[in-house]
């Protein structure tokens, strides 16, 4: 009997290369055809020049799906994610490794590796100040003006992103001088050493000129942080920007994004696993599993009455000082394959509170109030709640 269970269950994670080879072709179509679209010359700007649902988002994720097409099934690492971003805020997006947070992040850049990754559906409405623009359909060329300049990213692990071969001045100078073409070699190289003072480097000009493995992680995540805002962005997008530094250094590089983001008012898209950070930085939260949202709010509503049951075990799971237990709460289960995902409630599975009603279709979005949206049964009593959330 355990040889069939375990034979069984080996056939469900088997797959054959006559069925690998059917799969990718289908998807080599259907990514050829989408590459080919992309791909176009001269494509009309009014096909991705659009408008803002509201003029106070710097960002608004409408309905965006991206999915990773690959030899043994097609991937839903993003599966129709909807937040805003308002102007001068910081939105936290937190959950488990896998949810989809930095690939919405990436879909936002057009960083997505293709041809196997793409945005087959929804828009990503970015507000430039001048233009609205629909990033899901913009042209690479029209792409390019904008990272970087309106739109930054600090990416998570800063050693893997600055060039080991090039001095930290070169790097730097080659951002800020793209995007300003008429300033002179000497203006550059001013701005650059600028933005290393603002960051809190005290020897900027020896910085300027050293390689990045002469310094250490800290000092080379200020560096990353000088060459986001080298251009004064109006949204920075932080990929777990203290995940290989030590807890002071850490401090140190939050309160720095903090007073730089008042400074030059922008907005902060901040990706994490830590919810202290999130508590600390963020003025709305969005809780992702699975490639969806299953919970978004302002702070202090998803702090102070968490409501779906993945974001409650998501808070029961992070130690509290003064509170002596002898094993921290985890939540039971795993994730479920993303290239099958069930057709129900995505976290039913794990849920120590599921109903009977989470065998049905996958819970649309209940307002409880009018920024707290929660995706679950347990408040289908609440669905006459109003509101348009961030």
């Amino acid at each position: 009997m355990a040889l069939i269970k375990k034979k069984k269950a080996k056939d469900a994670n088997y797959i054959s290369a006559k069925e690998s080879r059917k799969i990718s072709n289908e998807n080599r179509k259907i990514t050829n055809e989408i590459e080919k679209q992309r791909n176009r010359k001269n494509v009309p700007r009014e096909e991705y020049i659009t408008e803002m649902k509201d003029p106070n988002n710097v960002v608004e994720f409408d309905d965006l799906h991206t999915y990773f097409f690959t030899d043994i099934g097609t991937v839903k690492a993003v599966d129709g994610v909807s937040f805003n971003i308002p102007q001068g805020t910081t939105v936290g997006v937190v959950g488990e490794s896998g949810c989809g947070k930095s690939v919405t992040s990436l879909s936002l850049m057009q960083l997505v590796q293709r041809p196997q990754g793409q945005i087959v559906k929804g828009s990503i409405r970015l507000n430039t100040g001048k233009e609205v623009y629909d990033i899901a359909k913009t042209p690479s060329s029209e792409m390019q003006k904008l990272r970087g300049n309106t739109v930054s990213m600090i990416f998570q692990e800063p050693m893997t992103s600055l060039n080991p071969v090039f001095r930290i001045g070169v790097q730097l100078d080659e951002v800020i001088a793209l995007h300003n073409k008429k300033m002179s070699k000497e203006d550059v190289k001013n701005r650059s050493i600028e933005m290393l003072e603002l960051v809190g480097i005290a020897n900027s000009k020896g910085v300027y000129k050293m390689y990045p493995h002469e310094l250490s992680g800290g000092m080379r995540q200020r560096i990353m942080i000088a060459m986001g805002l080298a251009c004064n962005p109006r949204l920075i997008i932080a990929d777990e920007p203290t995940t290989a530094l030590d807890v002071t250094i850490q401090a140190q590089i939050l309160e720095l994004l903090r007073n730089l983001k008042d400074k030059i008012n922008s907005s902060i898209m901040l990706i994490t696993h830590d919810l202290g950070v999130i508590a600390e930085m963020a003025d709305y939260v969005v809780v992702m599993y699975a490639g969806r949202i299953v919970e978004r709010g302002t702070a202090k509503e998803i702090f102070d009455n968490p409501s779906h049951p993945y974001t409650i075990g998501l808070m029961n799971s992070k130690p509290v000082v003064g509170k002596k237990v002898d094993r921290l709460y985890s939540i039971p289960g795993k994730v479920p394959n993303p290239i099958d995902m069930p057709n129900y409630c995505y976290f039913r599975d794990r849920c120590e509170k599921s109903v009977e009603e989470c065998a049905g279709a996958y819970p649309h979005e209940i307002y409880l109030s009018a920024t707290h949206a929660v995706s679950c049964y347990l408040f289908n009593d609440k669905k006459g709640a109003v509101g348009n959330g961030r």
